[in-house]
């Protein structure tokens, strides 16, 4: 299998997870949907095994890694799925399977540095120990403060994205217009247009970085 393609930006290793200013967001009309579930939204031209998942819409956008300008504040929507489904890094894209103890690294912002707690929701992949230490020195949402986390369990918990009205189909935004996460047993996730995946961390263990991978270099 071929290595996954890497792209730069300005001297800055743009994360698998970015989107690109050439990936648009796709059309796709929103029309009150009745399935198996019940009612909810969906598209007029709806392809269920690519615009539905965990029983929720999903945000159409194409998928042309590298092509215009890379949205470094953004999240795209189907590899932040995929990094969460499969475990890959945010970073590289790379599977972060293969530690002996067979726990996973999380890295998040924490400018007051809380640790990362047991049950805590996130919508942030993991991350592979090379690309956690590289993305302290480089990545500006980190500077200010970060914390890491070995994880035993990361379980699908649910999604993030706009809520739309049964009854306006129009979307409900939350506070600061913010994605709002959703579980898989709420009655709203077939209302949801989702545009992340939302796990809980469980089996955390704290860590430090430097010591962690000086750690690994010298076993």
């Amino acid at each position: 299998m071929r290595p996954l393609r890497q792209f730069y930006w300005k001297g800055m290793h743009v994360p698998f997870i970015t989107p690109w200013t050439g990936e648009q967001a796709q059309p796709g009309t929103v029309v009150l949907r009745t399935g198996r579930g019940g009612q909810g939204i969906g598209y007029a031209d709806e392809l269920s095994h690519i615009d539905r998942r965990y029983d929720a819409l999903w945000i159409r956008r194409a998928a042309v890694r590298g092509l215009g300008k890379p949205d470094l504040a953004a999240v795209h929507p189907y590899r932040q799925r995929q990094a969460m489904s499969h475990m890959l890094c945010q970073v590289c894209g790379t599977s972060t399977f293969g530690r002996p103890d067979e726990r996973h690294l999380f890295l998040m912002r924490s400018a007051d540095g809380r640790p990362i707690t047991e049950g805590e929701q996130t919508t942030t992949p993991p991350v592979c120990e090379p690309c956690a230490v590289e993305s302290v020195g480089a990545c500006p949402h980190l500077r200010n403060g970060y914390t890491a986390a070995l994880v035993e369990r990361a379980q699908m918990w649910g999604v993030a994205g706009l809520v739309h009205d049964p009854d306006t189909l129009a979307p409900v935004h939350g506070p600061e217009d913010q994605p709002v996460a959703v579980g898989l047993d709420s009655p709203l996730i077939r209302w949801t247009l989702a545009a992340c995946t939302v796990v809980t961390l469980h089996g955390c263990t704290t860590v430090d970085l430097e010591h962690l991978t000086t750690q690994k270099a010298t076993a």
